[in-house]
């Protein structure tokens, strides 16, 4: 009953679920970029969201700025699931000792805020080189301090 509404769920909330068919283990981020003066060229649909798909090696296997095949894969994976998945749950809590130790997913929740940035400095860099007009300086992505963590599905 407390989480009926959107806005009274915690901030980094996660789900695990087994990997299907040809679908990478590894972790499923959606982010809020809190930084107002980014993507102001409009390049991530989903702004001030961000939702990245990284493998477990560390490999980006979906970036930010393909969402339609983020959210596809989401769908797949969780579609008619009503009950925890007992086996995937068990493997993430011995992994991570209940939660305790988080130190691999931090990692990767990192590698996946450096994808972000070094997605949007390339991006930015082509419209420079394609003579559109841009600040390099104001709409600049930093890291981990200009998101919050909304929530991760991982694959196990």
């Amino acid at each position: 009953d407390k989480y009926k509404r959107p806005e009274a769920i915690p901030m980094g909330i996660h789900s695990v679920t087994s990997s299907q068919l040809d679908i990478e283990p590894g972790v499923i981020f959606v982010l809020k970029n809190i930084n107002d003066n980014v993507n102001k060229n409009h390049q991530n649909r989903l702004h001030p969201f961000y939702i990245v798909y990284i493998a477990d090696s560390g490999d980006i296997i979906t970036n930010h700025l393909e969402p339609k095949d983020m959210l596809d894969t989401i769908r797949l994976l969780c579609r008619g699931k009503t009950e925890i998945d007992k086996r995937s749950t068990e493997a993430f809590n011995k992994e991570t000792k209940d939660g305790k130790r988080m130190g691999a997913y931090s990692e990767l929740l990192s590698y996946a805020i450096d994808s972000i940035v070094a997605v949007k400095e390339k991006k930015d860099l082509d419209s420079f080189l394609d003579g559109r007009s841009m600040s390099f300086i104001s709409d600049k992505i930093n890291g981990l301090d200009d998101f919050d963590l909304i929530s991760f599905l991982v694959i196990k």
